[in-house]
């Protein structure tokens, strides 16, 4: 059941904390293995599709509506509403990664990139290998003037996926497929 008001978003009483997420370290290890070997971008996106299903999978059925939601009404251009549900959602279920994640990307829409990496802090602490919040990391400190290390962040995201679109924004040549 879902209980959304315009730019309002009430938890159920029944909700009071959210579970652990299933482990999906081994099949997550497994796609970027995949994604690693990979040697022609097809089944590389391939790769990272199937990971983004894992990063996105919700612990719960709570969760997973207002990660719904979040989405739906970022989609749309209403941060507002957006920041509504992704604030439920981390304080809801502070330790799965992808609502820090996708609240970070938000922020980073609305240029307010001191948040965004906060939260994309807050989700790579949760989630070592999320390649998007460690791509979101490096384009988000390059946004602050921090290229250096903007592009240490994003180097270790293509470490790990090299066929990261991204990587196109290193200032030179990185992880380029073979």
């Amino acid at each position: 059941m879902r209980w959304i008001f315009p730019l309002l978003v009430v938890t159920p009483l029944w909700a009071e904390t959210c579970p652990e997420g299933p482990d999906m370290d081994a099949a997550l290890a497994d796609l970027i293995a995949e994604g690693q070997a990979a040697d022609r971008y097809m089944p590389a996106r391939d790769a990272l599709r199937d990971m983004w299903a894992i990063w996105k999978t919700p612990p719960d059925d709570w969760s997973g509506e207002l990660l719904d939601v979040g989405l739906e009404r970022a989609n749309m251009a209403d941060y507002e509403g957006a920041m509504k549900a992704f604030d439920a959602l981390v304080a809801y279920c502070p330790t799965w990664a992808e609502g820090w994640n996708q609240r970070a990307f938000v922020y980073f829409r609305q240029e307010n990139y001191t948040m965004a990496l906060k939260d994309i802090d807050r989700a790579i602490a949760l989630s070592p290998n999320h390649i998007p919040a460690l791509s979101g990391r490096g384009i988000t400190l390059m946004k602050m003037g921090r290229q250096a290390e903007g592009e240490a962040a994003l180097k270790h995201a293509v470490d790990l996926h090299p066929w990261l679109p991204e990587r196109g924004l290193l200032s030179e040549p990185y992880g380029a497929p073979r």
